[in-house]
């Protein structure tokens, strides 16, 4: 198998991935901007080659690239970042070397959130009323039917980039006045907690693993207030999280694939709303929590799916798992030795977190585990306490 790792550097926990693929005899072909002396050791030894190009950017390098372990490899077998920030450049590299995955006609239904409340319609999953807006009389007809609060986010967006919560008349007519030019989605705020139904799927699309998730804040909430967030994994996952996961799945025919699926848990009548798709792994120390919730290393098993299509662990979620944020702009209770003294072996992680995360996951992170959750609220409280 030739596998061509577009940015494997990033984010730094993901070189495992890399080093997987090659135990299993697989053709690791690097092609990152990153200049190579500064890949991790084990990364480095696990490329078979490493292509660099000044910037991802530029579409004509990456083909140049793409063409070049074509000429010296053979046929490119699979093509991927396991990051959302790539997903197009993949699909676009894919339809042009007909590589098997996510194509350029693929994108729109997995990118635009106009597209994917379609789709969650089809899966007979709720969705929060809402529409494409390009003035205020276009979002003024929308809030006629749902009231204020709204919420105003990039139709193709990552996270809560750019996302605003609006709630007169007045908020209206300001963010109208700073829009950024892009494509924007308004739709009705849905007063609820964050759940998500994660995993991954072999290339028929089955689903070989999938857990569920739980978090503090939103998003959008976190990153907008500056905000401390925790998100935990769930034992035993709610049955309508399972059952609209898996009509989201069969919706969007998703293969061979790391996905992540954001529902909201509604206050008031406590069903589900679908929120967002992602096409890729959960964000930050998630993999890494999939493996220390359940004994398991998810790394080497997505490698196993790549080559053979075989999932192989099992798994039975003895533990909840938890990411715990602190930002250095807080003064805590518990100084980082208090918190190592405590809790002992449940700390299973701790470290610093890449700038480029940090507004929604803080500066430094904990990871802890334990089978009880009341237990992982209480090491919660306990990391975020303030002084």
């Amino acid at each position: 198998m030739n596998f061509v790792f577009l940015s494997p550097h990033f984010p730094p926990n993901y070189y495992p991935f890399a080093v997987h693929l090659r135990a299993l005899g697989a053709n690791v072909l690097g092609l990152a901007d990153e200049p190579y002396d500064k890949l991790h050791p084990e990364l480095k030894s696990a490329l078979t080659e490493y292509y660099y190009v000044n910037d991802m950017h530029d579409y004509e390098d990456l083909l140049r690239a793409c063409g070049y372990y074509t000429h010296h490899y053979g046929k490119i077998d699979r093509i991927d970042s396991h990051n959302e920030y790539w997903l197009e450049t993949e699909a676009r590299l894919r339809t042009d070397f007909n590589i098997p995955g996510l194509k350029t006609r693929d994108i729109p239904d997995i990118k635009r959130k106009s597209k994917m409340k379609e789709r969650f319609r089809k899966a007979r999953v709720r969705v929060a009323q809402g529409k494409i807006v390009h003035d205020i009389a276009d979002a003024e007809s929308l809030i006629d039917q749902v009231g204020y609060p709204v919420v105003a986010k990039p139709d193709i967006g990552v996270g809560a980039s750019a996302t605003y919560k609006i709630h007169s008349k007045e908020e209206l007519r300001k963010f109208f006045s700073y829009k950024p030019p892009e494509e924007y989605i308004m739709e009705q705020f849905v007063d609820g907690d964050i759940m998500s139904f994660d995993g991954l799927t072999d290339r028929d699309g089955n689903l070989v693993f999938y857990t569920a998730h739980g978090y503090s804040n939103g998003v959008m909430e976190t990153v907008n207030s500056d905000d401390l967030v925790y998100y935990y994994s769930l034992r035993q996952i709610p049955e309508d999280l399972e059952r609209a996961g898996r009509r989201v799945l069969k919706a969007f025919d998703v293969r061979e694939r790391f996905f992540h699926f954001e529902f909201f848990r509604d206050r008031a009548d406590g069903k589900l709303t679908a929120l967002e798709v992602n096409m890729r792994p959960p964000g930050g120390m998630t993999t890494d929590m999939f493996n220390f919730a359940n004994d398991i290393d998810i790394y080497r098993e997505w490698a196993n799916l790549l080559v053979h299509n075989r999932f192989e662990a099992e798994y039975s979620r003895p533990y909840h798992c938890s990411y715990i944020s602190r930002k250095f702009n807080r003064h805590y209770r518990y100084s980082h030795a208090q918190l190592v003294e405590s809790f002992g072996p449940k700390l299973v992680f701790h470290g610093s977190i890449s700038g480029v995360f940090s507004a929604a996951l803080g500066d430094y992170g904990y990871v802890v585990r334990s089978a009880s959750l009341d237990e992982i609220h209480e090491m919660a409280a306990y990391v975020q306490f303030l002084a």
